[in-house]
């Protein structure tokens, strides 16, 4: 825990609330006394997400208002984008989840006052397409992309955007490689990334950065310390 963090609890709103990363970021929040809205598309999942420790709110980002997720965040101090289409998905979600509810949660945050804001992104996202890239990866990488374009465009918002290397279910390491663009590619716990979601939530020195994320030897506190 960042030293500079006072006692009061916080209230964290997080979209893509029963995702992996953000059903790990959860317990980390809940275990140190902040309280986690989780954004659900799924009724079935609120009993899951409650028994984590997380406020559950039915909300489809893909066809909710702005206004409508507004009401959620009035009150917090930070919204987390930590949605995603998923693997499963096609063409059309990648942009109406990855792209379309990005922007939706920065307008609703924008909206609420709700100033600071982290976002999961990916390796990749912001970078040259590689030529023969899947077409539905390349449309997920677009996405990212276009998210993230928008985003630092907000002069409202105090913004991180990280992009993780490959997922992994693996138990927490503790310790990341943490930087600025660019960094050697390679992968990361769903663990370490909420870790490291937590840890920039405590050091709102780190807004206005694009952040990438891997496994490596540095000690997470240390790790967003230094940038």
């Amino acid at each position: 825990m960042a030293e500079h963090r006072d006692a009061t609890p916080r209230r964290i709103v997080i979209a893509g609330g029963h995702g992996k990363i953000a059903r790990h970021l959860i317990k980390i929040l809940t275990a140190r006394g902040d309280r986690a809205v989780a954004l659900i598309r799924n009724p079935d999942h609120e009993h899951e997400v409650a028994a984590l420790g997380a406020e559950p709110v039915v909300i489809d980002l893909e066809a909710a208002s702005a206004d409508d997720v507004a009401k959620t965040l009035v009150g917090a101090n930070a919204a987390v984008f930590a949605a995603g289409a998923g693997p499963g998905s096609g063409i059309a979600r990648k942009d109406t989840v990855d792209r379309g509810a990005a922007v939706l949660l920065a307008d609703a945050a924008e909206k609420a006052g709700t100033r600071r804001f982290v976002q999961v992104g990916s390796f990749g996202a912001g970078e040259p397409i590689p030529e023969g890239t899947d077409e539905v990866f390349a449309a997920y990488l677009v996405a990212k992309t276009a998210a993230e374009e928008d985003l630092r465009a907000r002069t409202h918002l105090d913004w991180t955007i990280l992009r993780p290397g490959g997922l992994l279910d693996d138990d927490p390491t503790g310790h990341v490689t943490l930087t600025a663009p660019p960094l050697e590619p390679g992968t990361v716990t769903r663990a370490d990334v909420a870790a490291v979601v937590a840890a920039l939530l405590d050091h709102p020195e780190t807004a206005k950065k694009t952040l990438m994320l891997t496994s490596g030897p540095t000690p997470i506190e240390e790790a967003v310390a230094a940038v």
